[in-house]
C-alpha cells in the first residue's frame, strides 16, 4: 500500500486514546487522491477535501458520476490511500504521511451497493464472518431481529429477496459494533417499495446500535430525505456540507441549486442596475446591491425554480418542449429555449394538470412576476423587474 508503518487497531486501550479532547466518528484533512500521475498533474480525483463527521450524524456524499464520492469513502474504509492529507476515525489518525492503520483495524464497517453476500454462507454466518472466534454472537441474534431476519437465519443469499439481502448486509456490517458504517449506494438495486421502507429505517437502526453512517447516493431526494447533513460534491471538492433546509434555502453554489434542487440556471449581466437575462429583467431585492455587487462579471447566472417561469402557447416562440413527465399532480416539462450565439438553455416547469403542452409544441416563456431568484456567485436575492417586456434577442446576445 505505501511505506508508513503499520498501526494497531483502533480501540479504546490505544496510546491518547482517552486524552482526545474531542472525537469525531471520521474526520478528513485537506485530503487529495489520484490514480496514478499525469504530467500534466490534472488528474486529481479528489482536491482538498475538509469534513467531519459528528457523533450520531447520518451524512450523505452526494453528486454527480465521476465526482469521487465513492472513491472518498474508500479512503475512509481503507481500500485507499491518500495522495495527500490526513484521515482520522474516532479521533485517531489512520492514514497520513507517516501513519497508516489496515482496513480491518479501523473499526469500520462496510455495505456494498452489490450487498457481497458470501454465497456458501447461511444468513446466521454471513452475520457472524466479522466476529472474532470467542466473541458474543448475541449481537448477531439481536441485529437479524431488529432487521426482521429472525426465523430467516438458515437461509441462504439465493433465498432472499433483494430487500432481505440488503438487510443481512446491513446486519453483517453492524455485527462487530463499529462506531461508524459506510454505505455505498445501498438501495439502487432495489425496487421502489422497498426502497423507500429501507431508507426510512436505516436512521433508526444506525441510532439502536449507536453507530454514525457515511451513505454515498446520486439522489438528491434520497439525500435530503434521511441525512442530517448533505456533502455536495462536483469535480473531486465539495461545494457545500450542510443541513438539507441549508441546501433548500441557502445554496452556496449555483451548481448545488441546480443538482440537488433541480432548478434552472439563466446567464445574466448587468445593465445599470437591472440584470439583463434572456427572459427578462431582474433587479436586486431590498435594496441589497451595494459594496460591489454589481461588479462587472462574465460569469453571472442566475438560479431559478422550476415553478418560476410561465409558458404560454405561440407557433413563432423562441423555445419549444422537448420532454414532459406526469407526476401525478402536476406536470414536469423540459423546454429549450434559444439562445444565440450560445448553445440552447435547457429548462425545467412545472406546470398544473390543466396546462397541457405536447412534445415539440412551439411556445414562449417569461419570468414568472414577484418569484424570487438567487443571482451566482454573488447569492444575490432578484427579483423580476414588474412591467417590463421581455428584452428581444440581439439585446441579450
Amino acid at each position: 500500500m505505501n511505506s508508513s508503518p503499520i498501526a494497531s487497531p483502533i480501540s479504546s486501550s490505544d496510546s491518547g486514546w482517552s486524552e482526545a479532547p474531542h472525537r469525531d466518528p471520521a474526520r478528513l484533512e485537506d485530503v487529495w487522491h489520484r490514480y496514478g500521475q499525469s504530467p500534466a498533474g490534472d488528474d486529481w480525483i479528489l482536491k482538498g477535501i475538509h469534513f467531519n463527521l459528528r457523533p450520531g450524524e447520518l451524512v450523505g456524499l452526494l453528486g454527480p458520476s465521476g465526482c469521487g464520492k465513492t472513491t472518498l469513502l474508500r479512503l475512509i474504509a481503507g481500500f485507499e490511500c491518500p495522495s495527500r492529507g490526513r484521515i482520522l476515525i474516532q479521533g485517531q489518525e489512520v492514514a497520513g504521511s507517516q501513519r497508516w492503520v489496515e482496513p480491518e483495524r479501523r473499526g469500520v464497517g462496510m455495505v456494498f451497493q452489490d450487498y457481497a453476500l458470501f454465497p456458501h454462507l447461511d444468513a446466521w454466518r454471513n452475520t457472524c464472518f466479522g466476529l472474532r472466534p470467542r466473541q458474543d454472537r448475541s449481537r448477531a441474534s439481536w441485529l437479524l431481529e431488529l432487521l426482521g431476519l429472525k426465523g430467516l437465519e438458515h437461509r441462504f443469499p439465493h433465498e432472499l429477496s433483494g430487500g432481505q439481502r440488503q438487510r443481512l448486509a446491513l446486519a453483517r456490517a453492524l455485527a462487530p459494533g463499529p462506531a461508524l458504517l459506510l454505505l455505498d449506494e445501498p438501495f439502487s438495486n432495489l425496487d421502489v417499495d422497498v426502497r423507500l421502507r429501507l431508507r426510512g429505517e436505516l436512521h433508526g437502526v444506525l441510532s439502536r446500535c449507536g453507530a454514525s453512517g457515511v451513505i454515498v447516493t446520486h439522489d438528491p431526494e434520497e439525500a435530503l430525505a434521511i441525512c442530517d447533513r448533505v456533502a455536495v460534491m462536483e469535480a473531486g471538492r465539495i461545494h457545500q456540507c450542510a443541513s438539507p433546509l441549508e441546501l433548500v434555502t441557502e445554496p452556496a453554489s449555483a451548481f448545488v441549486g441546480r443538482f440537488v434542487l433541480q432548478r434552472n440556471l439563466l446567464p445574466a449581466r448587468w445593465q445599470g442596475e437591472r440584470l439583463l437575462t434572456p427572459l427578462g429583467w431582474l433587479e436586486p431585492a431590498h435594496s441589497q446591491a451595494g459594496n460591489g455587487q454589481m461588479a462587472e462579471s462574465s460569469d453571472l447566472e442566475v438560479l431559478l425554480d422550476p415553478t418560476g417561469l410561465e409558458l404560454s402557447d405561440d407557433p413563432q416562440g423562441d423555445a419549444w418542449v422537448t420532454g414532459r413527465e406526469f407526476l401525478g399532480r402536476e406536470w414536469l416539462l423540459q423546454v429549450q429555449l434559444s439562445h444565440p450565439g450560445q448553445a440552447p438553455i435547457q429548462l425545467r416547469l412545472r406546470l398544473p394538470l390543466d396546462q397541457e403542452f405536447s412534445h415539440g409544441q412551439r411556445c414562449r416563456l417569461r419570468l414568472r412576476p414577484g418569484q424570487p431568484a438567487l443571482l451566482f456567485p454573488q447569492g444575490l436575492t432578484v427579483l423580476p423587474v414588474a412591467g417590463d417586456p421581455q428584452p428581444t434577442e440581439p439585446q441579450f446576445a
